[in-house]
């Protein structure tokens, strides 16, 4: 098992289209990922999910991974967080 905590450094944190991105990140590894923040714990994949966390810019989150490829997805998704999603 892989874990990180970061913070949502984007403003507005996961709306729409950052949820998305990070859900379609996490689906692309078959590792199980979940996704804990602002007291919940959610599948990763799951967009309906990641939508409800009400996660906005300025929190800490937690990522884990547990599979085969969990060091890569891990990096990959925390990239995409460290990166803004591309937004600023």
């Amino acid at each position: 098992m892989t874990q990180t905590t970061l913070k949502l450094t984007n403003r507005l944190g996961l709306h729409a289209r950052p949820a998305a991105q990070l859900v379609q990140t996490a689906a692309k590894f078959s590792s199980k990922v979940t996704l804990a923040g602002n007291n919940k714990t959610v599948d990763a994949k799951s967009i309906l999910s990641v939508m409800t966390m009400g996660l906005v810019g300025g929190m800490d989150i937690t990522l884990t991974a547990d599979g085969q490829d969990e060091t890569a997805c891990i990096a990959s998704l925390t990239a995409l967080i460290e990166n803004q999603f591309g937004e600023e």
